[in-house]
């Protein structure tokens, strides 16, 4: 018996992002459909804002689960804020088979389960991107923003304007579209069409008041019952989809405080991003609908990532071999 350890650099040669959205399309109709399982996210809250969450779940190909810590601060350090692993296990004999770079399978999958949700929630002719944060989900959903709208500039918003302005450079010499960065979120989101919330802020930074009609957004920062980056108005105002439905109902932060709100109900959200991508549920109906993409992050996305990439490393020669 023998493992292979796949690093963060093999896990970013062997999952390119436009392949990735493709992928996550397959894995979100895929949860949709009833053929994959998973349970709701164990996450243990630890000092200083950081967290440890666990989670299992299972896929046609594979059953696995991921371990992974979530250190906000990480990123002034020029860490990744989420480390960890992928262990993946043989559905044949039940064997330990893998164990991947989670940090950088996240960092891939999430902007582009973002960016499979924008192809089917936004306007077609939607061009002008607003990201709030700077954090490194700012760089990977700009990458895959771009390749499924034709962006014609960005607006970038974070709390240090230096910083802020460091990532902007990165953006625009990389993706050659022009990035601006704002003073402030409202300015960042007044003519955008796309919005992706990607910081890590533990009350609403987002407010529905600012967003115009028929703009989609991506919110993805806020992964638990107690944080939300959008205020109840802009959840109330728009059709909200989830990536899993049971996992936004409990532990969405600006879905479950709309409903204890008494603004929406349940029925507020109207399914699962994998319904709307297979055409069992309808998306965007009208050029003015206000669209929303509630991103916890499921354990398929990582899944799907983590057995593409070991599939490709064994036919490539790539990783660590262990015995095991």
């Amino acid at each position: 018996m023998s493992l292979l350890v796949i690093d963060r650099e093999t896990v970013r040669d062997l999952l390119p992002m436009d392949e990735c959205i493709d992928l996550m399309r397959e894995a979100m109709v895929a949860l949709s459909s009833g053929e994959t399982k998973q349970v709701l996210r164990q996450i243990i809250p630890l000092e200083g804002g950081a967290a440890f969450g666990v989670m299992p779940g299972a896929v046609p190909q594979v059953f696995g689960a991921k371990l992974i810590s979530v250190f906000p601060a990480n990123f002034a350090l020029g860490l990744q804020s989420h480390q960890g692993f992928i262990a993946l296990f043989d559905p044949a004999n039940g064997a330990t088979v893998a164990m991947l770079h989670a940090g950088e399978v996240t960092a891939i999958r999430t902007a582009a389960a973002s960016a499979a949700a924008t192809r089917v929630l936004a306007r077609e002719n939607a061009h002008r991107l607003a990201i709030l944060g700077y954090g490194e989900q700012a760089e990977t959903h700009a990458r895959a923003m771009a390749l499924v709208r034709p962006l014609s500039g960005i607006m970038l918003w974070g709390r240090s304007p230096d910083r802020a302005a460091a990532v902007a450079r990165r953006i625009e010499g990389e993706l050659s579209v022009p990035v601006t960065v704002t003073r402030t979120v409202r300015d960042a989101v007044a003519e955008a069409d796309i919005v992706c919330a990607v910081s890590a802020a533990p009350t609403p930074i987002l407010e529905g008041a600012w967003i115009a009609p028929g703009t989609h957004v991506n919110l993805v920062g806020s992964s638990t019952a107690a944080t939300r980056e959008a205020d109840d108005a802009l959840v109330a105002r728009a059709r909200v989809f989830a990536d899993h439905r049971e996992g936004v109902l409990r532990q969405g932060g600006e879905v479950i405080h709309a409903i204890a709100a008494g603004l929406i109900d349940e029925s507020h959200v109207l399914g699962e991003i994998g319904e709307v991508m297979a055409g069992t549920l309808p998306g965007r109906r009208a050029d003015d609908d206000l669209t929303i993409y509630k991103s916890l992050g499921a354990v398929v996305q990582d899944l799907f990532s983590g057995w593409r990439v070991y599939r490709r490393a064994l036919a490539e020669g790539r990783g660590v071999t262990a015995p095991f």
